[in-house]
């Protein structure tokens, strides 16, 4: 089922739809409540980067320890 995010930047509202397995995550950092500025919503970009780099770098030692066939 998908559903319908609004995010107010900048005094602007943009609405998405998304998968609501999706829905947790993207209000993890921005809120839908309020409204947020360029530089929250960079902040909230940094945080979810670094987690991905090293979501991405604990699979890849994970992926090393797989034996080859």
């Amino acid at each position: 089922m998908e559903n319908k995010l609004t995010f107010h930047i900048n005094n602007m509202a943009y609405t998405i739809n998304v998968e609501e397995s999706l829905k947790k995550e993207m209000t993890r950092y921005l809120p839908t409540d309020k409204n947020v500025d360029t530089k929250e919503l960079l902040a909230a970009f940094i945080r979810i980067s670094q987690e991905f780099t090293q979501f991405k770098e604990d699979l890849e030692i994970i992926s090393d320890k797989i034996p080859k066939i």
